[in-house]
């Protein structure tokens, strides 16, 4: 039987999300600054964890070692996620809270939480991590003149190393980055751990549950800050203590522009439309949904000019290739910075990391991408505050809320296949004499949904607070060899 949920247009209520409800506990319990899972038992089971990671290591070192020779970059990003970096100068004489985004989408929604913990706390030292490469990348276009640190891989040894080496107070995980050796170095050395913006979705909470009784992770965290109350029960059916489950609401809200982003003179040029041709934006797409797009635009709206954003940049041959097998020539961003020739009769793959949001801006309607597939979405809000109306597939239980929400305002709508989004874009971008009544209508009401969910972060930080989670004058020290105990 599949996991899979009902998607926002078939569940029923779909109308009228619930209201969030946001409350502090009136007796917060204290952080968590030891081991809670000491002894044999969880010894041995964090041993085999560490075979195999080992087994792991052994299977794949000679190719790291092949690539680690060729590459420079390589090389680099397997001794920072081994944790043998040096130490990065110091921005700030505070106590470090580190936040930790695992790839773009985690490390933007970061920013609105580091801008307040500032404002609030300038003291703060604010270190930023992320797993990926171009979450990497976004994490130092994003926190120019903070640190920013590769994750570590979750070996125990890596782990020490990476938490003497940033010295936290705290770490924040931003939605949920769970890993055992890395957590239970945290309780041993005393930071308090903490989750925001966290959720976890219906279809991989029996994974989570059946993991977590071998290596138990969720009892190790201090603080659960729920973007709903759906996400809040299943936090707690996870092994989360009911009592460190807060409903805070989306802090990535807070970081969403108001109106319009003003894409540029450049983007305007290479990616826009001459008067009176609408745009179509295709964001944050995965295989194969470029080609189901281009299939419904030029079955629905071929006189639009269509921009194609994929989730992963680096997939941009392939789409190309792809395309071309339909009989499409898509041009690439890539090739339009270097002096090709614009084409808006042609599709345009945006092969860039970052830019996103400005093309969001060129937009008259917005497809969001991981729906029509079994991906379970992407961020619907993202193009809803700029007040773009927005489409999107049968697939969205990652993003459930925030669809009901967009439904249930008229600023969204769910389509069930290609061929429906083509019948969409059709009358949103076609000839329907009132498509651009429509378009407008569902700008302010998704911009009006979008208002609504503020707030998110300054209650985060409230809830940091009232369970004791901000540091005070002195950071906790951690040696790399015997700043946990054996």
């Amino acid at each position: 039987m599949s996991d899979e949920r009902p998607t926002a247009r078939e569940r029923p209520g779909a109308a009228s999300a619930p209201a969030r409800t946001r409350a502090l506990p009136p007796a917060p319990p204290p952080p968590i600054l030891a081991d809670p899972r000491p002894g044999l038992v969880a010894g041995l089971a964090h041993a085999a964890y560490g075979c195999a990671w080992g087994l792991a290591a052994a299977v794949a070192s000679p190719w790291l070692v092949w690539r680690s020779r060729r590459d420079p970059a390589f090389r680099a990003k397997v001794r920072e996620r081994a944790g043998w970096d040096p130490p990065a100068p110091r921005t700030a004489s505070g106590p470090t809270v580190l936040v930790h985004g695992v790839s773009v989408g985690e490390v933007k929604g970061a920013i609105p939480l580091v801008e307040a913990l500032a404002a609030r706390a300038p003291e703060l030292e604010l270190v930023v991590s992320a797993s990926t490469n171009t979450g990497t990348q976004v994490a130092r276009e994003s926190f120019p003149g903070r640190r920013v640190v590769r994750f570590p891989i979750d070996t125990r040894g890596a782990a020490r190393r990476f938490l003497a080496r940033v010295q936290p107070a705290l770490l924040v995980l931003i939605d949920l980055e769970l890993w055992p050796n890395l957590l239970r170095e945290c309780n041993r050395a005393g930071i308090p751990v903490a989750v925001v913006n966290g959720r976890i979705t219906e279809r991989s909470l029996p994974g989570h549950r059946r993991f977590d009784r071998v290596l138990p992770q969720f009892g190790r965290v201090s603080l659960v800050c729920v973007q709903e109350e759906e996400y809040a029960e299943r936090f707690r059916a996870a092994g989360v203590a009911p009592a460190r489950v807060v409903v805070t609401g989306g802090v990535k809200a807070d970081r969403l522009p108001h109106g319009p982003v003003d894409p540029g003179d450049e983007l305007r040029s290479l990616l826009g439309a001459p008067a009176g041709v609408p745009v179509v934006v295709a964001g944050s797409t995965h295989d194969p949904e470029e080609q189901l797009v281009v299939r419904a635009w030029r079955a629905g709206a071929p006189d639009a000019r269509l921009v194609l954003v994929p989730r992963h940049p680096e997939r941009a041959p392939e789409i190309a290739r792809a395309l071309e097998a339909d009989g499409v020539r898509a041009q690439r961003l890539t090739a339009l910075r270097a002096g090709e020739a614009p084409d808006p009769t042609r599709p345009c793959l945006a092969d860039t990391i970052g830019e996103l949001e400005r093309i969001y801006g060129l937009a008259d309607v917005v497809f969001v991408g991981g729906s029509l597939i079994p991906h379970g979405g992407q961020n619907l809000l993202e193009p809803a505050a700029q007040g773009r109306p927005v489409l999107f597939g049968p697939h969205v239980q990652n993003f459930a809320r925030d669809a009901e929400l967009l439904l249930a305002a008229g600023a969204a709508r769910q389509v069930g296949d290609p061929g429906e989004l083509g019948v969409a874009l059709g009358e949103l971008v076609g000839d329907a004499p009132d498509a651009a009544a429509r378009r407008a209508a569902m700008a302010g009401a998704g911009q009006a949904v979008v208002a609504g969910e503020r707030g998110a972060t300054a209650f985060t930080l409230d809830a940091l607070e009232a369970f004791g989670l901000l540091p005070g004058p002195r950071a906790p020290r951690i040696s790399g060899a015997s700043g946990a105990r054996g």
